[in-house]
């Protein structure tokens, strides 16, 4: 990091804020003269945060992603607009991906993270049952009414690929709409970036893509404004499955897509990770204007695709 940028970050006019919630830390940097201001819109933004974790997050029984799981098949829910929102846009990105892209493979991953903490592998019989149980097919959503009917047992829907860009967006609209902040960036763990505006003179907001198996090694410099950065990795063992042959991704070591949205970036890094090259370039033919960067499984520099 140059001098000038960190004489810059230590600006009073560099108000810095952050907030636990998904399971992650989110954070918040506010170029504004007004700190106070900008404190009650962090405040407003945290509190934006809670309320769709309490919608979305599979983990809180009475979410809406949580009564589905629960519901028995033909039963229909009504459920908020943000559930339905995230269900029908990750439903457009199921059929995009050739269903690659998959939130009902809930089942799939937990089974998964319980195989990594007894350090054993699931045996195909195991991973034919549980893909069974995935597919969008298996819900039918209603945008008249926001109703959602399961029609099979056993779909666990997790947005964990999904939720936490779609926050990182709502926040965004708040802050600049409703409190009519301009220069900001939004940071959701290690997956989601969000620039809106500019970091002073910099005419954006500078950020790095860090190589997730060698520390201190930088892959590539960027500089982002009005836009979102979104990172996938296999740094937490097999937390990303491929939904048609039930596998962990294999393919790469990372995977990051610069996009309008940051729901729609974390999709598609996610996506990404379980593609050949091949299925990566077909499937960013699908989002016009989207940009992803492949970090190959050994590779030692980034491929871009557009």
């Amino acid at each position: 990091m140059s001098e000038n940028l960190q004489e810059l970050l230590q600006s009073p006019k560099v108000q810095r804020f952050s907030h636990s919630a998904m399971a992650t830390t989110y954070e918040l940097v506010i170029y504004d003269e007004e700190a106070e201001y900008a404190a009650q819109a962090a405040w407003a933004a945290w509190q934006m945060l809670d309320q769709l974790e309490d919608d979305l997050s599979r983990y809180r029984p009475n979410s809406d992603i949580s009564r589905i799981n629960v519901a028995a098949p033909g039963q229909v829910l009504r459920i908020g607009p943000d559930a339905f929102a995230c269900l029908e846009c990750c439903q457009e990105i199921y059929e995009k991906s050739n269903g690659v892209f998959d939130i009902t493979a809930g089942a799939l991953i937990t089974a998964w993270r319980e195989a990594d903490k007894k350090g054993v592998r699931l045996q195909d019989d195991e991973l034919a049952e549980l893909a069974a149980k995935t597919g969008m097919a298996a819900l039918l959503l209603n945008a008249t009414d926001f109703t959602v009917a399961v029609t099979d047992q056993g779909v666990t829907v997790d947005l964990g690929g999904f939720g936490k860009g779609y926050a990182v967006d709502q926040m965004c609209e708040l802050l600049a709409d409703e409190w009519e902040i301009e220069n900001f960036l939004i940071h959701g763990g290690s997956s989601s970036v969000l620039a809106r505006g500019a970091l002073g003179k910099y005419g954006g907001w500078p950020v790095s893509l860090s190589h997730p198996n060698k520390d201190g090694v930088v892959l590539q410099e960027l500089l982002l404004r009005d836009e979102t950065l979104s990172g996938s990795g296999l740094q937490k063992g097999h937390h990303i499955v491929d939904p048609r042959n039930g596998q962990p991704a294999q393919h790469h070591d990372a995977a990051w897509v610069i996009a309008a949205s940051a729901a729609v970036g974390d999709a598609l890094s996610t996506t990404l990770m379980m593609c050949t090259m091949a299925e990566a370039e077909a499937i960013c033919r699908q989002f016009p204007g989207l940009e992803a960067l492949l970090l190959p499984k050994g590779a030692e520099g980034v491929l871009q695709l557009s």
